[in-house]
């Protein structure tokens, strides 16, 4: 029975070795993004994940020699991978702020954007003001959302958050809200491209970076990688192509 307990003991340590003791290849790295936040990220017609943000790791991935594996899942569901140790890193149009830094390092910043309120054409909307007793809408998380719940008191709007982009461009159209608030170079891509009849009113708000982000004091290397990349395709002009791809 001892030679019999012995011999099971030594199959299931050899089996658990097999099924536990594998390390992770490190040359390879799970990355989260958003599923829907042209022109940074979105699924083509055939159901490629395409767009800067896609472009941009892929190239700084081919740069720097690792490979990735893209989780497409949502924006809220990638940081919630990235806390989870189910993704290595994120890249979704993430701005970089205070309260994000306490979660999450961040990379160099590799876009500059703002915000933009748009409406349906028509819609008589001309600035701010005239949103007072109406309803808005933004998406949850965004910077879109933080410049709209910033300033619904002060303007006297009604603010309704959604998940998606596509739920809250339907609103506009629908005519559920008046207007929405969105990252510049998203919704001018939108426009731009004929996705949507909207206009912008007004002018664009504020500045805020976009960048690559790791859970906090982990991933420390592929943080490192990110950046040396990012700077090479700065400088061998790989960057500039692909912003020109996409925004013109």
């Amino acid at each position: 029975m001892k030679k019999l307990f012995k011999a099971l003991l030594a199959c299931a340590c050899v089996f658990s070795l097999a099924a536990c003791g594998q390390k992770k290849d490190s040359n390879k790295f799970i990355i989260a993004t958003d599923t829907a936040f042209v022109p940074f990220e979105w699924k083509d017609g055939k159901g490629k994940l395409t767009g800067i943000d896609i472009d941009l790791m892929n190239a700084i991935a081919k740069n720097q020699g690792f490979t990735v594996e893209w989780k497409s899942i949502g924006f809220d569901a990638s940081m919630t991978a990235v806390e989870a140790g189910e993704a290595d890193g994120m890249i979704a149009g993430m701005t970089i702020n205070d309260s994000r830094k306490k979660k999450y390092d961040f990379s160099d910043p590799y876009y500059t954007s703002s915000v933009s309120m748009a409406t349906a054409k028509g819609s008589g909307i001309k600035s701010y003001n005239d949103l007072k007793g109406k309803t808005v809408v933004a998406k949850t998380s965004t910077s879109g959302f933080e410049f709209a719940n910033a300033n619904k008191k002060k303007y006297g709007y009604k603010l309704e958050v959604v998940e998606e982009s596509s739920i809250m461009y339907q609103k506009v159209k629908n005519g559920d809200a008046v207007a929405l608030f969105e990252d510049t170079p998203v919704i001018k891509y939108n426009i731009a491209s004929k996705q949507v009849n909207f206009e912008l009113p007004t002018g664009t708000e504020g500045k805020f970076n976009y960048g690559f982000a790791v859970y906090k004091g982990s991933n420390k290397e592929l943080l490192k990688k990110f950046n040396a990349g990012l700077k090479a395709l700065k400088e061998n002009g790989e960057y500039d192509k692909i912003l020109k791809k996409y925004l013109g």
